[in-house]
């Protein structure tokens, strides 16, 4: 099993300003390292004849990288192999100590794990992200030891090159654990340290069988709402980033940002601010999501949602040209941006791989389907029309099922997941605890059974207002007073 603990550290103020400085060559460094790969792959395959465009050096073995791949640097080891890129820049940290001296205050397993750092983001080039890019000081915030090298004394820690150093325990690392990984990275509020630990005798997290299902809730996301549950119920969007209180603070710090000079005092903590305040919007929301995504998982065996393509639904409008004038048109950007804003301030994606991770740490299960139809479909008669939905009102134009739109479309949900992974689900009753198979359109029942103490005790309170009709139809019918008894004055 493989955990992962964050920290926050205490760091003195020598302490803080040496991490500082490390970030800060760090940075360079790497930097450096994919200018480096970059300029070997132009020798190689861009520039032709030539080693460097600037200097019209011709490519041969002595000028330029023989290996492809690789990096300027000896491409020999000692036992006649080639290097690739990685070891080419490990072995060049020597002549990087040498010829700048200030690089021999960082410790060599960070260094070196700072060229594993742009290794990994090639590989992810090579699954199918994008190319590495060049980092800055707001991208680049952290850097990493190698297992064994960090040590823990109680509520303090060991990092080599820089001390001991104090942080909050709030959770003591299990002595069965050992430490893979640490990381120390820097964020608005101070440092923090992210302790990655594993367990081999421990077993994964155990994965449910989709034929042990007995219940399940359907979700669909939302925005008035965060989510609309197959139960009736839902869960309320605080709206974090995108209310008024909020985004009026956010306005007026982006605005004394922008009268700053770049590159001053003022500018820098005019920055910090704006920093803060989305810092703490993101603490807030990600708290929030946490005990939403804990309720969620308790209600059913399984979660089932939809398999939304977030970053297309949020991405910009194609621009639109005029034939004749060649001017832009109008496209529905305008409109559409404040709709992108509310999406990405629900944060759909980091939802639902919360309830994912609390799902599989509770024995549960997360499913995802295909959204297509979802909120067009009548879940009584199962009817597919798009006029049937009028923004949060649905109206069946089949059999005139009337419904709340998002309610409609969370029972849908749960019934394709039904179809698709034949689940054999069942109900159980309010009045029994018998279970009941639950058929394929069949609604759930979104009224709640209120005690009778409370009946009894609303009806009295409603006898005291005088004029109630309602009551007044209510009391006859429960035959509180005797008709036949009256003596009307008209007989």
């Amino acid at each position: 099993m493989i955990l992962s603990y964050v920290y926050k550290l205490r760091p003195s103020g020598s302490q803080s300003a040496k991490m500082e400085l490390w970030l800060d060559m760090l940075r360079s460094h790497y930097n450096w390292c994919l200018a480096d790969r970059i300029e070997t792959y132009q020798q190689q395959f861009v520039q032709g004849a030539y080693c460097n465009l600037k200097t019209r050096a011709e490519a041969t073995p002595l000028t330029c990288c023989i290996v492809k791949n690789g990096a300027t640097g000896n491409p020999w080891q000692d036992s006649g192999k080639k290097r690739n890129a990685v070891t080419i820049q490990d072995a060049a940290l020597v002549e990087l100590k040498a010829s700048r001296p200030w690089y021999k205050s960082i410790d060599s397993d960070v260094l070196q794990r700072n060229i594993a750092r742009l290794n990994t983001a090639y590989q992810n080039f090579f699954d199918g992200r994008g190319f590495p890019v060049f980092k800055n000081r707001s991208n680049f915030r952290s850097f990493e030891y190698k297992p064994g090298r960090v040590k823990f004394q109680g509520n303090k820690v060991y990092l080599p090159k820089i001390g001991l150093m104090r942080f909050l325990n709030s959770r003591p690392i299990p002595d069965s654990f050992t430490v893979k990984s640490v990381t120390i990275r820097c964020k608005t509020d101070g440092w923090f340290m992210s302790v990655r630990i594993e367990d081999k005798s421990v077993p994964e997290l155990p994965k449910r069988d989709i034929s042990s299902i007995k219940t399940a809730v359907g979700l669909d996301m939302g925005l008035t709402k965060l989510a609309y549950c197959s139960d009736g119920s839902d869960i309320q969007n605080p709206r974090f980033a995108t209310n008024k209180k909020t985004k009026r603070i956010l306005k007026i710090r982006q605005r004394r940002l922008s009268r700053t000079k770049k590159g001053s005092q003022n500018r820098k903590k005019r920055l910090s601010q704006v920093a803060s305040l989305h810092h703490k919007i993101a603490n807030h929301r990600n708290a929030y999501q946490w005990q939403i995504a804990n309720k969620i998982v308790k209600k059913a065996d399984a979660v089932i949602v939809e398999d939304l393509n977030i970053k297309g639904m949020v991405k910009r409008c194609k621009p639109k040209r005029c034939e004749k004038t060649g001017r832009f048109l109008s496209n529905g950007q305008s409109a559409k941006r404040g709709l992108n804003r509310a999406i990405l301030d629900a944060a759909w994606g980091e939802f639902i791989s919360k309830i994912e991770y609390v799902a599989a740490k509770s024995g549960k299960i997360l499913l995802k389907i295909n959204p297509k139809h979802t909120s067009q479909t009548c879940s009584v008669c199962g009817h597919v029309d798009k006029f049937s939905r009028d923004r949060e009102k649905f109206i069946c134009t089949e059999c005139g099922h009337f419904d709340h739109a998002d309610r409609q479309a969370a029972r849908n949900i749960k019934q394709k997941a039904v179809q698709e992974y034949g689940l054999n689900l069942i109900k159980v009753l309010r009045d029994s605890k018998e279970p009941k198979q639950l058929s394929l359109f069949e609604t759930p029942s979104t009224e709640s059974t209120v005690p009778k103490r409370r009946k009894q005790t609303a009806l009295k309170s409603k006898r005291s207002v005088p004029g109630n009709l309602a009551v007044q139809l209510d009391l006859f019918s429960q035959n509180i007073w005797n008709v036949s008894s009256i003596e009307s004055p008209f007989f």
